[in-house]
């Protein structure tokens, strides 16, 4: 099987190349000059995606094929005081350059918005704030020109004392979605509301991929065996929501999340590596039935973190780990 290693969003090792350089409303608001101002947020925009290319230059470099953009590429873009700013326009090149990049060295990548996008919650307004900050995602990658395997992957939320209402909306609301928007949507179990089952049951039911994170798995299950569980996630990348842009183009292999606790006390956040133990462990048991899966790495040092890991498994060459390249492994069952 082979696996695929990438990080999110930002670098530990290039110096100055921070993607979500922001501003807030309340200094957006203070300048005297609204166009000047937002002439502002644009410069700002430039330089995120400047130094996002940055990045992407940077992990072609060191085979690292697999990249979360960070969200915050566009500071205010979906602030309703900015309605009427068509930030996708004017920043056109560059994210047109952007997409010419991942298309050129066929990079796979993603965004993942915050946890206040939340399409299981009964609030009108909350659904509509989602709904924004969706569309605003989608808009970035339709800039970049790139296609349905680049994907927006979400939480199922949050139950609001009834979970199976809170299933039921979140099935209602990702139905009403436009086809285009669905068919970059993964679902991703979380680590104290929707679990593994429970997002995998929404995946086969809407026919969205899911994105397995085995830390959320760990502190959040019902004892599941997650090796019996596999076939069927596998399965979610098989469906056309999985595809890009018509029946012809070829399924996108599984993608997981892997991260490990920061410690015994707060065992839900994120360490600054991964340890290589539990990770390895893991990717042997499906090795047998898997021809390739990508895993995204939610450690805190990043593109550091990968670097470490990837010494880690060097030290289990000829222990059925063949490293392929900088951030790429063959792994025999």
């Amino acid at each position: 099987m082979i696996v695929r290693f990438g990080y999110v969003a930002m670098s530990t090792v290039i110096g100055e190349a921070s993607p979500s350089k922001t501003m807030t409303f309340k200094t957006f608001s203070g300048l005297a000059d609204r166009e000047a101002a937002v002439r502002r947020l644009e410069w700002i925009a430039g330089q995120n995606l400047h130094n996002t290319l940055r990045l992407l230059r940077h992990n072609v470099g060191h085979d690292i094929r697999v990249f979360r953009f960070s969200s915050k590429l566009i500071p205010l873009a979906t602030h309703e005081a900015l309605a009427d700013w068509n930030p996708y326009e004017a920043l056109a090149e560059p994210f047109a350059l952007l997409g010419e990049y991942v298309r050129k060295h066929g990079l796979r990548v993603s965004f993942h918005p915050d946890h206040f996008t939340i399409l299981s919650t009964p609030r009108p307004e909350v659904l509509r704030s989602s709904l924004r900050d969706m569309n605003h995602h989608m808009a970035m990658l339709d800039a970049m020109g790139l296609n349905g395997q680049a994907k927006i992957n979400i939480h199922v939320g949050g139950a609001y004392g009834d979970k199976p209402s809170a299933a039921a909306r979140f099935r209602e609301n990702i139905t009403a979605l436009p086809e285009p928007t669905k068919q970059r949507l993964t679902f991703e179990n979380d680590d104290k509301t929707f679990n593994a089952p429970e997002t995998l049951e929404l995946c086969e039911a809407l026919g969205i991929p899911m994105v397995l994170d085995i830390h959320h798995q760990a502190v959040n299950n019902v004892g599941e065996d997650l090796l019996e569980l596999w076939p069927r996630i596998q399965a979610t990348w098989a469906t056309p929501y999985a595809q890009a842009d018509s029946p012809s183009d070829q399924s996108l292999a599984p993608k997981i999340h892997a991260s490990s606790p920061k410690s015994a006390s707060d065992p839900r956040a994120h360490a600054d590596h991964v340890l290589v133990g539990p990770l390895l462990e893991f990717l042997r048991g499906i090795a047998s039935h898997t021809a390739q899966v990508d895993v995204m790495l939610e450690a805190k040092l990043k593109d550091s973190a990968l670097f470490m890991l990837m010494e880690d498994l060097q030290k289990f060459g000829g222990d059925g780990v063949d490293i392929l390249d900088g951030a790429s492994v063959l792994i025999h069952p």
